[in-house]
């Protein structure tokens, strides 16, 4: 299964029972945490996401309703007893900040903790069949976006053409990533006579804090599906530039350039009580649009 269960909607401020920024990604048996604002814990047991399942955590940048929920829950995870490894991925600063409070409140992790510095755009590590990398958005403060990529075997085996060929179950995962086969009398059998095209692997990108930018477009190209913010209503366009942020057109006009089958949108300004007009708006540029609402898991087939 992969799909982003929305614990937080909101940019700055929380209102109207809406919470920061934070999301869960599912992918395969992995559970990704993506920023953690303020109340995410909370969220994480309303929403009976099981924390445990957490591996990785993820944060864009250092702005507080993407990361003051962070500290609280590396600290419940050593009052649960939890043993499993973490990694944290985030800005360089973050980890000084973490070292700070852990010191001052003499806390005592009680897992293996392991902190990557997010330092430039690009590859940033494979869990599993999972791919994972981090681009630039266009902030007032140095802020990173994320992609998830699926990683699938490019070819599967034809159960027919193998029977037909005695295949040893040995030379599968060779087949599958593209050789031919050598049979036992030396004889040289195409690989495309054995097996035919693979899934393509799904991608989920999250687009984090970021004015209108089309330089990243390249690596949004062709996702399954994108979280965008959306902070602002196109009639307050101006605000959004000079404050860094997106208008809800904006956010669809990166998904309908980025040719992506399906985008999220969020990070609402606690100016807007209703979100319906956010709705409307998008999906007059990209009609497969969804709001980011808290609580709903969005499924990628």
């Amino acid at each position: 299964m992969l799909g982003v269960t929305i614990l937080g909607n909101n940019s700055a401020v929380p209102a109207f029972d809406r919470h920061p920024t934070s999301q869960v990604l599912t992918m395969t048996n992995r559970k990704f945490l993506i920023d953690c604002g303020e109340g995410t814990q909370i969220q994480l047991i309303r929403y009976k996401i099981r924390r445990s399942r957490i591996s990785h955590i993820f944060i864009s940048h250092l702005h507080g309703d993407h990361y003051f929920g962070l500290v609280g829950l590396l600290n419940s995870f050593a009052l649960l007893g939890r043993q499993q490894e973490l990694h944290l991925i985030g800005p360089p600063a973050l980890q000084e900040i973490l070292e700070l409070q852990f010191r001052l409140a003499d806390t005592r992790l009680s897992y293996p903790f392991h902190f990557h510095p997010l330092q430039q755009p690009g590859y940033l590590m494979t869990v599993d069949d999972i791919e994972i990398s981090c681009f630039r958005t266009d902030h007032r403060i140095e802020c990173f976006g994320f992609v998830f990529r699926e990683r699938k075997n490019p070819r599967r085996i034809d159960p027919d053409a193998a029977a037909a060929h005695n295949l040893h179950y040995s030379w599968f995962e060779k087949l599958q990533q593209g050789m031919d086969y050598t049979a036992p009398d030396g004889t040289i059998i195409n690989n495309e006579l054995l097996t035919q095209p693979g899934p393509k692997g799904r991608t989920y990108a999250y687009c984090a804090d970021t004015k209108y930018d089309e330089s990243f477009i390249p690596v949004l190209k062709d996702a399954d599906m994108i979280y965008h913010e959306a902070t602002y209503l196109e009639n307050f366009a101006e605000q959004a530039r000079v404050r860094f942020h997106s208008t809800s057109k904006q956010a669809a006009l990166i998904a309908k350039k980025a040719n992506v089958k399906k985008l999220l949108v969020g990070h609402f300004s606690s100016r807007y009580d209703v979100l319906d007009e956010f709705e409307k708006e998008t999906r007059e540029v990209f009609p497969n649009t969804d709001l980011a609402l808290e609580g709903v898991c969005y499924r990628m087939p």
